[in-house]
């Protein structure tokens, strides 16, 4: 498999936050690195084209938009 991320991801299995309008979704963050990160949600969600990613206990806020979806995983990019 041809690796197409521009930045090594390093696996994590952190409790994470998403929120949009107001509303926060609980998730688990799968894996991280400097351009984006991969989650999983609990149940399958319609997410917006950007929103926030937090990860509470690192002090971590990022924004982000979703770039792939396989089941309950979704893949982001962090935006700038």
């Amino acid at each position: 498999m041809i690796e197409k991320r521009a930045a090594q991801r390093y696996r994590v299995f952190k409790g994470g936050t998403i929120t949009f309008e107001g509303s926060g979704i609980a998730c688990t963050v799968r894996n991280v690195s400097a351009s984006g990160a991969a989650i999983d949600l609990e149940n399958p969600v319609t997410l917006p084209q950007s929103f926030t990613l937090s990860i509470s206990r690192d002090n971590f806020v990022r924004n982000c938009r979703p770039v792939w979806r396989n089941d309950r995983r979704v893949g982001l990019a962090f935006v700038q």
